[in-house]
């Protein structure tokens, strides 16, 4: 991935965006933590011009899982005879009270696993029930709809399926009046599932430009000067910079594999919302795979954000980490207040390791 570094070719690039820069304020959003870590890292703010303005949307899945989901599965592990599984950066993430971090220095069997396989795996050597936390954006949902589809036959395996859909969060965002987006880096990892032909439908339905965008740095830098350049030419559409891995029609396996196990949902985005059709659950031929069904467990009223917590905002692109009193002080990645310093993809965390 060299050429896509090279400081000629990323040179060339931003001198062509400079060119075709105006004088109007332009704001670009990318709904991905990689695509801020790649602008994070390599300082691309700082070489844009300065009415040219990157903002960072809800791309983290760790982010935006609701403190309801999170209390649900401590409550679970705490108080049912139950083995949870979970990837490591939703470990420490906080829910209204505590994490699951804490629940397990206290005794309760939460394991971290790389897989959704290796909970599976666990399920056929115990007589324990195991549950998995299951989180992310469209890019990792096909392997956990390969897994269930394997797994119909374990009696002691289920799921909390916490999957967010990310053309449904642009589309909100896009129809809220006090967020300004003037186009869309499109996510790359979900991409390579989805294709870009729901986005276009955002793109005729806005009158916006949106290029979905690959990791590097002069992906990032081509992807801006052809959103700039629609701008221009007040040609609102989706374009494809990320030739190399994503096509229009997408992962048409994976899809369907998706397709057969789950369906839409509303879903709440912590610090945003409910947002329409924007999450997954599992279809009814799969209830017994439904740790949320199969387990009753009731919670308190949960509460998503800490008084002055910010990661609502900074999740809809209003505000950046430095404006949150708690960044740096008493909210680091080790103690975390709000759940955006968490994941290596959280805005938070990227800013509080580059900035």
């Amino acid at each position: 991935m060299l050429e896509f570094r090279d400081k000629t070719t990323t040179e060339a690039l931003i001198k062509k965006i400079r060119k075709i820069s105006t004088e109007s304020n332009i704001k670009i959003m990318h709904v991905c933590g990689t695509h801020e870590m790649t602008i994070a890292r390599w300082g691309l703010r700082g070489l844009l011009p300065k009415n040219i303005k990157l903002i960072c949307g809800p791309g983290c899945p760790v982010c935006v899982t609701s403190a309801s989901e999170i209390d649900f599965a401590i409550k679970l592990v705490k108080e049912k005879d139950v083995i949870l599984t979970t990837f490591g950066d939703m470990f420490r993430v906080p829910g209204t009270g505590s994490s699951l971090s804490e629940a397990k220095s206290q005794g309760a069997d939460v394991r971290v696993i790389y897989g959704i396989d290796e909970a599976a795996i666990i399920a056929t050597k115990t007589e324990k029930q195991v549950v998995h936390f299951s989180i992310g954006f469209e890019t990792t949902v096909p392997s956990i709809a390969s897994e269930i589809l394997g797994s119909k036959t374990l009696k002691n395996f289920s799921i909390i399926c916490s999957h967010r859909l990310i053309p449904p969060a642009m589309d909100y965002l896009l129809s809220s009046e006090d967020i300004e987006i003037d186009g869309f880096i499109c996510p790359g990892h979900v991409s390579t599932i989805i294709g870009y032909e729901p986005y276009e439908v955002l793109a005729e339905k806005f009158a916006k430009p949106m290029v979905v965008g690959g990791f590097e740095p002069a992906d990032i830098l081509l992807s801006i000067l052809m959103i700039l350049k629609q701008i221009k030419a007040e040609r609102p559409e989706v374009e494809n910079e990320y030739k190399r891995a994503v096509k229009k029609e997408g992962n048409i396996l994976a899809k369907k594999m998706m397709n057969d196990v789950f369906e839409t949902c509303d879903k709440g985005w912590r610090g945003i919302g409910i947002i329409p059709n924007s999450g997954l659950r599992l279809k009814d031929e799969f209830t017994e795979l439904d740790g949320e069904k199969k387990f009753k467990v009731e919670i308190r009223k949960s509460q998503d954000l800490r008084l002055g917590c910010k990661c609502g905002e900074i999740m809809k692109g209003k505000a950046i980490p430095q404006d949150c009193r708690y960044f740096g002080k008493a909210c680091t990645p080790e103690s975390p207040v709000g759940a955006c310093i968490v994941s290596a993809e959280g805005p938070c965390y990227i800013a509080y390791s580059y900035s």
